[in-house]
């Protein structure tokens, strides 16, 4: 038996979908250490003199966004679980999940801007998943 070469590639599928998440995630985790040391003075004296809640923030905005994003990255994994491996775990979640998040930042809720973000929230994780997918061959959840 001879050893594997450097050429010889192997997929395992049942982990395949984690490569982009962990990428991504060492990016942010790197960036923020850089911002971080980068900005130590001024974090050092926010935190010196307190840090308050902010009274101008969109509370419903805010925790809104908060509360479809968790429901989305679950409802993906559910959703993936049952498909394995063809990304409708994506595509079925990203498709409301984009309309809620639309709906939540409209500030006019006209029927043509509901229209619009009907057609966004379904053309736009429509193209990913076939470009990604399809094209590149990349396991989606």
């Amino acid at each position: 038996m001879s050893a594997p070469s450097l050429l010889d590639v192997t997929i395992d599928f049942s982990t395949s979908h984690l490569v982009f998440p962990t990428i991504v995630g060492t990016l942010l985790v790197l960036m923020g250490a850089v911002l971080a040391v980068a900005r130590r003075h001024e974090i050092r004296a926010a935190l010196a003199g307190g840090i308050g809640w902010p009274t101008d923030m969109d509370g419903l905005r805010f925790f809104g966004t908060l509360v479809l994003t968790a429901v989305y990255f679950l409802a993906m994994n559910e959703i993936g679980w049952r498909w394995p491996n063809r990304g409708f775990g994506f595509l079925s979640a990203s498709m409301p999940f984009l309309f809620a998040m639309s709906v939540l930042y409209l500030h006019e809720r006209s029927r043509r801007h509901l229209m619009l973000a009907a057609v966004v929230a379904v053309l736009a994780p429509l193209v990913a998943w076939l470009v990604l997918f399809r094209l590149f061959d990349v396991s989606l959840p």
